[in-house]
């Protein structure tokens, strides 16, 4: 079994901003970092809050 991987803080707010700025969409943001969509919306959903 493998273990969860860790993002760092960094990694997510570049995400996050660009998830933001709404240039890409979350699915295609999803396959170019190699993510989950849904991390990137919780992602996106705290850096606003």
């Amino acid at each position: 079994m493998t273990k969860w991987k860790r993002y760092s803080a960094e990694f997510k707010a570049k995400v996050a901003l660009e998830a933001i700025r709404e240039e890409l969409t979350t699915a295609e943001l999803a396959r170019k970092y190699g993510v989950h969509p849904t991390m990137i919306s919780g992602w996106k959903r705290t850096a606003i809050c």
